[in-house]
């Protein structure tokens, strides 16, 4: 169970780094915007805000891939504190677009459903 959470972790942190690109580097672009639903005027607007978020997502996929590595090398203690506080930050920043923003749903379950797999599994493997 722990490789298997391992390969999820390693998945959301790949989405993380997705969502960064997007947020960060196309956050003006047509298509980004039809993802996000906002306007040309919109993405203007929250241009910064974007940005500053886009990192966050990029810093916690960069924590967790850390972690990855740790719990590879046998640094399970460390690597598993990583990996919990990355993929839980995931998690938890996916619960609050959900309960903040309910017609966000789907954004919130696909950004969310990877973590709480990787959590759950991890957290399972290393208890048995």
């Amino acid at each position: 169970m722990v490789a298997a959470g391992l390969v999820l972790a390693a998945l959301a942190s790949a989405l993380h780094v997705y969502i960064f690109v997007l947020e960060s580097v196309l956050w003006t672009a047509p298509r980004t915007r039809a993802t996000f639903g906002t306007s040309a005027e919109e993405a203007g607007a929250t241009k910064e805000l974007a940005f500053n978020q886009g990192f966050y997502n990029l810093f916690l996929a960069i924590v967790t891939a850390v972690g990855i590595v740790a719990v590879i090398i046998g640094a399970t203690a460390v690597g598993s504190a990583l990996i919990f506080a990355g993929a839980g930050s995931m998690l938890l920043a996916a619960l609050v677009l959900l309960l903040s923003s309910p017609d966000k749903a789907r954004a919130a379950i696909t950004q969310g459903t990877l973590p709480l797999l990787a959590v759950v599994l991890l957290a399972l493997g290393l208890a048995l």
